[in-house]
């Protein structure tokens, strides 16, 4: 749950910055929101956030 809220926040606060630099417009961006939002309820969701969590146990182990 926490990296899920903090990959929707860091997804967002991207969206946000684009659309106010003018690199993305309302438009798209809508768009682009609408389709995560029912991406979310097909039958490749799991498939999708077990791979985010692999990148993110992946990230989250690498030591510097």
């Amino acid at each position: 749950m926490a990296i899920s809220l903090s990959v929707v926040l860091l997804l967002a606060i991207i969206l946000v910055v684009l659309i106010r630099g003018g690199s993305l417009k309302w438009g798209p961006a809508i768009v682009a929101v609408l389709f995560g939002f029912f991406l979310a309820s097909t039958g490749m969701a799991p498939e999708i956030n077990r791979f985010l969590n692999s990148v993110a146990e992946t990230i989250n182990g690498i030591s510097f």
